[in-house]
């Protein structure tokens, strides 16, 4: 039985019986595997990942946890392990595979970190009875198997995102905006088709521009997302359990792509509410609103539409330009922040853009300092962490209702 705090405070239980998932076994080991793994990632997989892993150790009802997890240091060569440890619990070692340089054609399957990761399962004492994925996404689809062979274990994967079903992970067109053909930049995707897969987002990203060549890449990409999405197939039957942690998550993976609906399980995430508590938001009445967004500087995020609101409740309004404030937390993409930066120059907002943060100081340097916290994402995200946390300390959250939002 695995017992997890959901949002509402519950404590939402789950039974593993001999016929479907785990074997009987006392303290299993477990081995968690993600494409990132904190304070080098902070996204929320891998965030997710690492509470998964200290609560787990700190439960006394495993026998051992261990990460193996993707570093990207240039000054280093690719495939080589560092061992370190957790932040939190030192207990808890960590693996990280070296993996800076990364060729379009290696997104899916890699032989060489297929490599590293059968040494490290060979080797890892005691060896684990669970093997729990967050993510593939820049390791290799056919790490499911390595540890079937290796290790005999049960296989788990959580399903974060669309990755699994879309080889761009969201369900986002992102191809070459054009005014000419019409074409948005972003545009939401109906369903995963290969030859459109390769029109609209690989062949635009990865083309070499000359028109003789054009038919050629269509027909290499078409014939790379026919691969990738066949691999796939082959991972998802050697994985013993699906875990959806939203209900719009479990529905499309069982409608859309066919997974057997015994194999995936709808279970919200679990957080360590103690690193939730103690908020204390303190202003006067003539203080501005603060309205707080968290995450990426990604295009996908919606940032720019939330600039684009107060932009104009600015004009329309100008007597309220100075009773709200904007907040940008998280880790900057020059390219993206750049232009976001001029845009939000241009409309005359007050606006603060802050650094990322160690999720465990969420409090203290995001929800002391907001009033509201807006996610205005453009994808139809799963069950983004951040809405829970912030429902949790009792702060409302300006959103789409799409997807798991």
């Amino acid at each position: 039985m695995a017992r997890f705090l959901g949002i509402s405070g519950k404590i939402n239980r789950v039974f593993f019986s001999t016929s479907s998932i785990v074997q009987t076994v006392t303290k299993p080991s477990v081995l968690l595997v993600n494409h990132g793994y904190p304070p080098l990632f902070n996204a929320g997989s891998e965030v997710y990942t690492q509470t998964l892993a200290v609560r787990l150790n700190r439960s006394r009802k495993t026998s051992a946890v261990s990460i193996i997890a993707r570093e990207q240091d240039p000054f280093r060569a690719d495939f080589l392990v560092r061992q370190t440890q957790d932040e939190h619990d030192s207990t808890i070692p960590i693996f990280l595979i070296n993996h800076a340089r990364e060729a379009p054609y290696q997104r899916f399957i890699n032989t060489d970190i297929d490599h590293c990761f059968k040494n490290l399962c060979q080797n890892l004492d005691p060896k684990p009875n669970i093997v729990h994925f967050g993510h593939l996404n820049h390791l290799s689809l056919t790490l499911p198997q390595c540890a079937k062979d290796i290790l005999n274990a049960k296989i788990i994967y959580t399903l974060h995102d669309y990755w699994l079903m879309c080889p761009r992970g969201q369900f986002l067109i992102n191809g070459v905006a054009s005014t000419f053909t019409n074409q948005e930049p972003y545009e939401l995707c109906t369903g995963q088709e290969d030859k459109k897969c390769a029109s609209k987002c690989f062949t635009s990203r990865f083309a070499t521009g000359t028109t003789t060549n054009k038919d050629r890449e269509m027909d290499y990409w078409t014939w790379w997302i026919n691969e990738r999405m066949r691999t796939v197939r082959q991972a998802c039957d050697t994985i013993d359990m699906f875990i959806a942690p939203s209900l719009h998550l479990q529905k499309r993976f069982i409608n859309e792509f066919g997974l057997p609906p015994e194999k995936v399980k709808y279970l919200p995430y679990g957080f360590d509410r103690s690193i939730l508590i103690n908020r204390q938001r303190i202003r006067s009445l003539n203080d501005p609103l603060v309205f707080g967004y968290i995450g990426r500087h990604s295009p996908s995020k919606g940032i720019n539409l939330l600039l684009e609101a107060a932009q104009q409740i600015v004009q329309t309004h100008p007597e309220l330009v100075n009773r709200f404030h904007i907040i940008i937390y998280g880790r900057p993409d020059s390219t993206t922040t750049s232009y976001l930066q001029t845009m939000a120059k241009t409309a005359g907002i007050s606006i603060e853009w802050r650094s990322e943060y160690k999720n465990s100081d969420i409090v203290a340097r995001v929800f002391n300092h907001v009033d509201y916290i807006v996610v205005p994402s453009i994808w139809n995200e799963n069950s983004p962490l951040v809405i829970h946390e912030a429902q949790q300390c009792r702060i409302p959250v300006i959103t789409a209702n799409q997807g798991g939002m």
